[in-house]
């Protein structure tokens, strides 16, 4: 139990005996003092002011009085200001806390709590490479993994391998028509960037088939057309031109999605997609040849992202394929279609009505009955529950597939499905460079591979102007910049809340004086330089008979609180309450180190609590930067 629920329990216990009444934690807050005010911790009272019917500085006063009296051990001292209680705890509990934590590399972590849990993160697809999104998603998905499993949670790490469907088909049918046979040896490069390379070349031609047929349209040529789609297209096009002459109402966003639909009917119209439509038809029919080359363009960008989870340091307990998926996902649909949970248009398409919950209709089949994303992730869903009976289900997808996770959470009501309200989606913001955003489709993204290649040059670079680095073998210096680069990169896409989004700048990240992982990973190296050249000195007794200077405390207070910082960070679903942490305990380690001399301390109690104090830093910086999936060097 740590400080702050120690705290709950005598506040719960004071005010349930002075008062009448139950009393709950929820009556009340735990913060810690603000700097300006004498204290450590702050009991809020405002919301029990009409429970007890007291006045604040009544209430304060007679609560600070009791927990004075009856815990001696935790409580020095108090003050009351307006509605709030400042408790000075007794500097014994933090000389016998330290003594009793400051070795222990487990500290914060809870015991096994029998709960299972999923978190579902990377999801690539098989037509082009990993790329900046991707990285910001995996270390996501990794870290909350990892915190999951630090507060007492059973974890599953998966992906779901999106390897089949429309966009998979593009890559195919644009490698069939252009590469006259080329693979990744004879290009040189890896596997996923080859295969990336033809979906920006099919979109290319998509584009350029989409531009001729609406050049056709001027000539009420609309051949390319059929039947119910031609007459679309026109009745579309008539109200926009009803809407720019201002026959209708508001017309800005009506004709942007009028544009958008009629777009959508020439690119399905053009050669290229029929092309693809039919390839994947013919994929859903096991055709031979199909599969075949399915098979090994997909082997191609395995290999290539293989290499790069490697590289970044992302792992799974199970992998999901779609091809595999899709099937359950669409026995479930054929099921819910018995049990009138779906409909199916007079074209064969299979659908659900979700617009008396606020949504919209939604395909689930197409009228060729090939099936789509939200089958796949209907089957997926019922596959992670039957392997594993967990308790939770964390998907970690981007928040422009907001609408998508609702739509799939309410189908699975619909369908009365037992882990419906065990769905849970980790919704996060995009990542930006700075002059845009990125587009798979016109071979703007930033592939993952190259920005780890100049993340690491870039620490190469910074961490050589410092020097120091003499002392290192050329292996050892590799591993150093890699070690800080990745670092870094994790670091910046993680110390934000994941609900924003952001840009990322890769100078910014690697600073060896801001809010980074160097700046942490040098203060790291530091600790560990100043513990090895004390290593004969005993530290291993409990001081009882000392007085902390403010630097001191502050340390020993920050350090206690890494148990709740845990709890937060998961509660949360959020790492950036780690970093945050973290890098506040390194911020606070060098102020002190720069003010008090460890090696020159006035006295052995000095010395000893300064080593405790040293040697536990070092070990919940680690613990938390392993959280994140960052390494700290033992020498920088």
């Amino acid at each position: 139990m740590y400080l702050v629920h120690i705290i709950e329990e005598a506040a719960l216990a004071a005010l349930n005996h002075l008062y009448e009444g139950e009393f709950t934690k929820d009556d009340f807050q735990i913060n810690q003092t603000k700097s300006e005010f004498k204290g450590d911790y702050t009991v809020v009272l405002f919301v029990l002011l009409k429970k007890t019917r007291k006045a604040p500085a009544i209430l304060g006063q007679e609560l600070g009085e009791y927990l004075i009296t009856n815990h001696k051990d935790h409580f020095s001292d108090f003050n009351v200001v307006s509605g709030f209680l400042n408790l000075t705890i007794n500097t014994n509990f933090w000389l016998s806390f330290l003594a009793q934590n400051y070795k222990d590399t487990c500290y914060g972590k809870a015991p096994m709590s029998g709960k299972k849990v999923m978190v579902e993160y990377s999801s690539p697809n098989t037509n082009k490479p990993l790329h900046l999104g991707h990285l910001r998603n995996n270390f996501l998905g990794w870290s909350i993994g990892a915190i999951l499993q630090a507060n007492g949670y059973e974890v599953i790490k998966s992906s779901i391998v999106n390897d089949r469907g429309i966009h998979i088909c593009k890559s195919m049918f644009a490698w069939q028509q252009f590469a006259n046979g080329e693979t990744p040896e004879m290009a040189g490069i890896k596997g996923d960037h080859l295969v990336g390379k033809y979906y920006v070349r099919f979109e290319q031609e998509l584009r350029a088939q989409t531009k001729t047929l609406e050049a056709a349209e001027v000539n009420e040529d609309y051949s390319h057309y059929i039947g119910e789609t031609e007459k679309n297209v026109r009745e579309y096009k008539k109200q926009i031109v009803e809407l720019q002459n201002g026959t209708l109402g508001s017309k800005d966003e009506k004709i942007a999605k009028l544009n958008a639909a009629i777009n959508e009917w020439r690119r399905a119209a053009t050669p290229v997609m029929k092309a693809v439509s039919k390839m994947l038809e013919n994929w859903e029919a096991d055709d031979a040849d199909v599969k075949s080359l399915w098979k090994k363009m997909n082997g191609w960008v395995y290999e290539g992202m293989n290499q790069t989870y490697a590289e970044i340091g992302s792992n799974f307990d199970k992998t999901y394929y779609e091809s595999n998926t899709y099937l359950l996902g669409k026995e479930i649909v054929a099921n819910g279609l018995k049990d009138e949970v779906f409909y199916k248009k007079e074209d064969g398409s299979v659908w659900i009505d979700l617009t008396k919950d606020g949504l919209d209709e939604k395909l689930v089949l197409r009228s060729n009955g090939t099936s789509v994303y939200i089958t796949q992730d209907i089957g997926l869903a019922q596959q992670k529950y039957d392997e594993y009976a967990i308790d939770r289900s964390i998907y970690v997808i981007g928040d422009e597939q907001n609408y998508h996770m609702k739509v799939l959470q309410l189908i699975a009501k619909k369908l009365q499905l037992p882990y419906a309200d065990d769905i849970q989606h980790l919704s996060y913001g995009m990542v930006e460079l700075p002059d845009g955003k990125m587009k798979s489709r016109e071979g703007t993204v930033v592939d993952a591979d190259d920005i780890v290649e100049e993340i690491k040059a870039i620490a190469a670079e910074k961490t050589e102007a410092l020097g120091k680095v003499d002392d290192f073998s050329p292996e050892a210096l590799k591993e150093l910049y890699h070690t800080i680069g990745l670092g870094s990169l994790k670091f910046f896409l993680l110390r934000v809340d994941p609900k924003k989004k952001m840009v990322f700048n890769p100078e910014e990240s690697i600073d060896f004086q801001g809010f980074t992982a160097p700046f942490i990973q040098f203060n790291h190296a530091r600790i560990k330089s100043v513990l090895r050249k004390e290593s004969e000195t005993d530290v291993n007794k409990t001081i009882t008979d000392y007085d902390l200077l403010p630097a001191e405390k502050e340390l020993i207070v920050m350090l206690e609180r890494y148990p709740a910082v845990l709890e937060q960070s998961a509660t949360e679903l959020n790492p950036s309450v780690i970093a945050s942490y973290v890098y506040s305990i390194a911020k606070s380690f060098s102020s002190f180190y720069a003010a008090h001399s460890i090696a020159n301390a006035d006295n052995d109690k000095q010395k000893t609590i300064r080593l405790q104090i040293a040697e536990f830093a070092a070990i919940v910086i680690k613990s938390g930067m392993q959280l994140l999936g960052i390494k700290v060097p033992e020498q920088m």
